[in-house]
């Protein structure tokens, strides 16, 4: 283990930032099953639910960065 209390605390909230981006893409971009057939597709599969995720999560970021005002048209 790491014995250093502060290396510690930044593991241990990497590790939970990149769990919650899992849960997320599991519960709301359907990684928790996938139905396509074939590694190819798989991987079509994943990449386009991970391309969505991080546009959702990136568009309303540069949006405040800009001052320009976060509508649900923007994001459809």
């Amino acid at each position: 283990m790491v014995k250093n209390n502060r290396v510690y605390r930044k593991l241990r909230n990497f590790r939970a930032g990149i769990e919650s981006d899992i849960s997320c893409l599991k519960r709301a971009y359907g990684l928790a099953r996938c139905i396509w057939r074939g590694l190819d597709h798989f991987r079509a599969y994943v990449w386009s639910s991970v391309v969505a995720y991080n546009l959702a999560l990136f568009c309303p970021a540069q949006a405040r960065l800009t001052d320009r005002p976060v509508t649900d048209k923007a994001l459809a």
